[in-house]
């Protein structure tokens, strides 16, 4: 698992920081888009609402002319004229000129192309601004009805036209609309394109495609508009009822867009105006990109800080760090690479400067305790001479005073290779070989003094070239022959195996003698682990230290119970690559 270092520290505590920022941001940015969407709506709607009212405004002007005309005193004479006196006369043509002329004001006095009509059922003649004619009447009293009446036409620019008729007297008009007996009719009209000349000016303020439309009439579009998406547009809306007002969310050709409704009370026409949602939001986008983007730039700016922190000042810690540990555990050939003139590569080199000074002192520690290691094996070894000797020569004594010259010749003869073998004190390893011959010797020697001994080395010949210290199995041979079987008069057999499986080499040692209970084991197993005193002899000690000493931890003796009846005593030490060989060993 990697470690939780300074760097991954300082991006979460950076990530911590912006985080709640950011968040905070989002919600703001949210809030503010949807109250910017509401007053958006309702600024949209209240803008719609006064163009609406507006041309509604300039349609109920247009509507009271009939009902001002009407009054006029030339008109009603008109009318009663043509009641009274069914053709024209020069007074009645000076009339008709005051009509046109008074028309003429009328129509003159609105911004809107417009048109009056006064028309007399009797003559069946139609008074405008520039002619007297006749007219259908049939017609006529198809088309007249109450409030405005929308037509269309097939001229360009003017799709529709919007009339509206004033009957005097009003009661004329009949249930079913038609002007049945009326003396005179004034119709007012106008043509879409004044809307459309509305719909342009109202765009130009900025708004999209503004348009008027009416189920069942048609749409007025401004002169710029893209028809097709208007119609889809359109289309779209009636998919469910049109209110008289309200705002919408549609969308088309997978955009959104922001639909504004307002319905006209004096037409019935509705006045719809539409833009993409994302030209709304584009501003607070934009704003969100750039603080996006800010605190992007920030984070990599820290998220760069801090990982030139961590390269220049965690980085060389942990290195220090890792060198003190390997340090700890003793690898005192860790060095530091120094890089560049700052303060951690003065420190490096101060390190290896410090390293190598105590890997000198250590080596020379390390070498004196070597010495020192060496002097207590060669004293310890030193220990061993004369304990055998003493034997020997009380060995000797005793067959002189029997006057047994064979044996005290023989005794020589043997105690004098073994005092050649044991003189040789400059070796501190020997080949197992010679151990083995050595150990042969001294049982030849045991033989003289009990006829019944037996005994037989059953070491592998590959194991006999191992090194191992000189004089470490007499004194087991030794200890099994006078405390095993010298004591008990049927007891015989020795016994010596050898075992390598090339990690760990023991040597065992086994005789038929008396033995020793598992309590008598356990104590000798703990004594010889303790300083030697006077109440123990020193072979078995002297050996035992002797193996710890060249061998380590992993060297030992163990006192188990043998197959024969007797004590068995098993010494094992690992065999490291450079032990396995006879090197160092020779004879003289």
């Amino acid at each position: 698992m990697p470690r939780y270092n300074l760097f991954t520290k300082i991006v979460t505590l950076l990530l911590i920081m912006l985080v709640p920022i950011v968040g905070l941001y989002f919600f703001s940015n949210r809030t503010s888009s949807q109250v910017l969407e509401t007053e958006l709506n309702q600024s949209n709607i209240n803008q719609l609402t006064f163009f609406q009212n507006q041309v509604s405004t300039n349609i109920d002007l247009l509507a009271l002319w009939p009902n001002l005309l009407i009054q006029d005193p030339d008109i009603s004479s008109f009318r009663d004229i043509f009641t009274f006196q069914p053709y024209l006369d020069l007074n009645t043509i000076t009339l008709v000129k005051r009509i046109q002329t008074k028309i003429r004001i009328q129509e003159s006095s609105s911004n809107w192309r417009s048109r009056l009509y006064i028309y007399s059922p009797m003559l069946k003649r139609v008074v405008s601004v520039n002619d007297v004619r006749a007219y259908d009447a049939e017609q006529l009293n198809r088309t007249v009805a109450q409030g405005w009446h929308v037509t269309r036409t097939e001229e360009p620019g003017r799709e529709f036209l919007f009339s509206f008729y004033t009957v005097s007297p009003y009661e004329t008009l009949g249930g079913s609309g038609r002007a049945n007996g009326a003396g005179v009719i004034i119709e007012v009209s106008f043509d879409s394109s004044n809307i459309a000349d509305m719909l342009d000016s109202f765009k130009s303020d900025g708004r999209r495609d503004p348009v008027f439309y009416k189920k069942d009439a048609g749409i007025i579009y401004n002169r710029s508009a893209d028809r097709q998406q208007a119609d889809r547009m359109i289309a779209e809306l009636e998919k469910e009822p049109l209110l008289p007002k309200e705002s919408r969310t549609v969308t088309l050709g997978g955009e959104r867009y922001l639909a504004y409704i307002v319905k006209s009370n004096t037409t019935g026409w509705y006045l719809i105006d539409y833009m993409p949602l994302s030209d709304v939001l584009q501003p607070i986008r934009s704003s969100s990109r750039l603080f996006y983007f800010s605190v992007a730039c920030l984070l990599l700016m820290s998220i760069l800080a801090a990982y030139f922190f961590y390269a220049q000042v965690q980085v060389p810690i942990r290195k220090l760090v890792k060198g003190f540990q390997k340090l700890k555990n003793g690898d005192y050939s860790i060095r530091m690479t120094p890089r560049g003139n700052s303060e951690f590569s003065f420190v490096f080199t101060r390190f290896n400067s410090m390293v190598a000074q105590i890997q000198e002192l250590f080596e020379k520690v390390y070498m004196e305790k070597i010495h020192v290691r060496e002097a207590k094996l060669k004293q310890l070894q030193s220990q061993i001479n004369p304990h055998f000797f003493y034997n020997c020569f009380s060995y000797i004594s005793s067959m002189a005073k029997l006057k047994n010259h064979q044996a005290v010749v023989a005794m020589s003869e043997n105690l004098s290779r073994y005092y050649r073998y044991t003189t040789r004190q400059e070796r501190g390893m020997v080949p197992l070989a010679e151990e083995l011959e050595f150990v042969a010797n001294y049982l030849e020697i045991q033989k003289m003094r009990m006829k019944r001994l037996q005994g037989s080395i059953e070491v592998p010949e590959r194991m006999r070239k191992l090194a191992i210290p000189p004089l470490t199995l007499q004194p087991l041979v030794e200890n099994a022959v006078l405390h095993g079987i010298e004591s008990q008069p049927d007891s015989a057999y020795l016994r010596i195996i050898g075992e390598w499986d090339d990690t760990v080499a023991r040597l065992i040692v086994e005789d038929n003698g008396k033995g020793m209970t598992v309590n008598e084991r356990r104590e000798l197993h703990e004594k010889i682990r303790l300083p030697m005193d006077g109440g123990m002899g020193c072979g078995l000690w002297n050996v035992y230290q002797r193996l710890s000493l060249r061998y380590g931890e992993g060297a030992g003796i163990a006192f188990e119970a043998s197959e024969l009846g007797g004590l068995k005593v098993v010494l094992e030490w690992n065999v490291a690559p450079d032990l396995g060989s006879g090197s160092g060993t020779g004879h003289d």
